[in-house]
């Protein structure tokens, strides 16, 4: 079980990444929309530096955790429109 756990927090620790790098804000700044962009990604950023300071310490459960929770985030901002994403990527549920 240990390293299932442990492929699955590598897997979507890589996946928060990617999907940080590719989501672009879309919604104008200065304007509600633009600011729900910035804390959606300020949350998922958030959410990656905790998920990589759990697996620091050991703690794999909060720091899977983590990364699902950032991940969360970016993918509902995706949905909503704040972000534009490449047409080609499989990371969103578009």
């Amino acid at each position: 079980m240990a390293a299932d756990l442990t492929e699955k927090t590598d897997r979507y620790e890589q996946m928060l990444a990617d999907a940080l790098d590719e989501a672009d804000r879309t919604a104008p700044e200065g304007t509600p929309l633009g600011q729900a962009a910035v804390d959606c990604r300020e949350m998922a950023d958030s959410y990656l530096k905790d998920g990589r300071h759990f697996r620091e310490n050991g703690d794999l459960v909060n720091a899977l955790a983590s990364f699902s929770y950032g991940y969360g985030w970016l993918d509902a901002g995706v949905r909503m429109g704040l972000f534009s994403i490449p047409e080609d990527t499989e990371l969103f549920t578009t």
